[in-house]
């Protein structure tokens, strides 16, 4: 797939106000500072598009971008550590689940795991409840770069593993790295094949 146009449509603070479900939705999320700004921006070769920041829990809304004027890329609130106040978090944490449940365009969540991190308890309790809704997902592992290609290995396989604790059928997995431009062109190859199977 050949990323031809990319642009932001609007931040909403609810799922019903999203844009109209007319365009297929592919979703990203992931603990805060798992690097989920870079990899959009890496996406869809845009620098800017999704705001980067150092500050954890930067994203609060749910950010839609149109992408090649046929399909929205969904940028969701992080979970887990954010410098913000609980209540912030579990209102965040209400948003992002009415919208998974209800969000009948969603064609796909991508769950961002931070391959240089051991497997949290924050995102398997997020996938197992995936899961548990029938909710279709990808992981992707995030920051390939900083590890050598053993460690690499390694993190995968530790990751497999506790996926098969709860899943009979390890769901699709990508390695990437927004540094080294990693896993962009398995990315956009899988999000081209669902737009093409769910025609």
């Amino acid at each position: 797939m050949k990323i031809e146009s990319a642009e932001f449509v609007t931040s909403s603070t609810d799922w019903f106000k999203c844009p109209l479900p007319q365009n297929p939705e592919f979703a990203f999320i992931g603990r805060s500072n798992v690097g989920k700004s870079s990899l959009i921006n890496l996406l869809v070769g845009r620098k800017n598009l999704a705001k980067t920041s150092s500050t954890p829990g930067k994203t609060q809304t749910i950010n839609h971008f149109l992408i090649n004027r046929s399909w929205n890329l969904v940028d969701l609130p992080g979970y887990g550590y954010a410098a913000v106040s609980r209540s912030s978090r579990q209102a965040w944490g209400k948003m992002i689940e009415q919208y998974l449940m209800k969000r009948e365009n969603l064609y796909c969540t991508f769950v961002l795991l931070d391959s240089r991190v051991p497997p949290q308890k924050s995102d398997f309790d997020f996938i197992t409840w995936m899961g548990e809704q029938s909710l279709p997902i990808a992981v992707i592992l995030t920051k390939s770069d900083k590890l050598k290609q053993h460690e690499l290995a390694i993190s995968k396989k530790t990751i497999e593993g506790k996926l098969l604790e709860q899943w009979e059928t390890l769901p699709p997995l990508f390695v990437t790295s927004a540094e080294k431009k990693t896993g962009r062109k398995e990315l956009l190859e899988f999000i081209s094949n669902s737009l093409t199977e769910n025609r």
